[in-house]
């Protein structure tokens, strides 16, 4: 099995048989048909990757690689907050008729600060930290901008990455304040190796560990007997990793720079709903 499985399942039976249940609740996320979407949490998971050893992607199911790299590039080089910019459709319920999802995600990595060593945006002042300053512990990066919450048709999930170099290997904490596990867990995952495999590289550095702080991982009511049906299926070794080693520049990577080599997977043939 490939370590991204085992740590989901150990995740999800965890949640599943000692979690807390907000079924009596009034919450706010809801199914596109109008009825209350609850879920079974636990309150932080805290999982650990070692990305020199393995690509942390899972093959309980498919995670769509190619599709979430777009969407991390979206978010992390493009800087956009606009839908029309991805080539998914996962963003188009937060977004109004422009195609906008407000001063969210993409807009808040591009907004420009001012520092000793000149004006950076968060992705430019991580990669000038990187490779000028990397003994510093003051590299990382934050989307959750409690002014500009009531312009955001989404608040971020993913909010926080910090990046922490020891000796020449690169290390990340990715900080989530909520988790859908069965829709986006392996999906952030993924995109987040990805983004130190990138930081890695355009700095001159080797990729360590990626540890992923989820503070509140549910389970959503209609995922389920999705979830343990996925448990329960036959898992496959990881895939092997491959990123163009030629690219230095943050902002010349294209989704056609990255593959994997052998990914097996299982086929799940369940329609995933995403609450609203």
């Amino acid at each position: 099995m490939s370590f991204a499985d085992k740590l989901f399942v150990e995740n999800v039976r965890d949640i599943l048989d000692n979690g807390y249940s907000d079924a009596e609740l009034d919450v706010r996320p809801h199914w596109e048909d109008g009825t209350k979407a609850h879920t079974v949490k636990k309150f932080c998971i805290v999982n650990r990757y070692d990305l020199s050893k393995e690509f942390p992607i899972m093959t309980l199911r498919r995670t769509a690689f190619k599709s979430a790299i777009d969407e991390l590039l979206w978010i992390w080089q493009k800087k956009s907050n606009n839908v029309r910019d991805l080539k998914t459709h996962i963003w188009d319920s937060w977004a109004d008729e422009n195609g906008s999802i407000g001063k969210a995600y993409g807009y808040q990595l591009g907004v420009k600060h001012k520092y000793k060593e000149g004006e950076f945006d968060q992705v430019d002042r991580v990669i000038f930290d990187l490779k000028n300053n990397p003994q510093s512990r003051r590299i990382l990066t934050n989307i959750y901008v409690h002014a500009d919450l009531h312009e955001m048709n989404l608040y971020p999930c993913a909010y926080s990455m910090t990046f922490n170099v020891s000796g020449d290997t690169l290390n990340c904490i990715l900080n989530q304040r909520s988790q859908d596990m069965l829709t986006a867990n392996n999906w952030n995952v993924v995109q987040y190796a990805v983004l130190q495999h990138i930081m890695a590289q355009v700095s001159g550095l080797k990729v360590g560990e990626l540890v992923h702080v989820i503070a509140d991982a549910h389970i959503y009511d209609r995922h389920i007997p999705i979830v343990k049906e996925m448990i329960s299926a036959e898992q496959y070794p990881a895939p092997k990793f491959v990123m163009n080693p030629d690219k230095k520049d943050f902002y010349e990577f294209t989704v056609d720079d990255f593959a994997l080599e052998n990914y097996r997977f299982n086929t799940l043939d369940k329609k995933i709903e995403v609450a609203i």
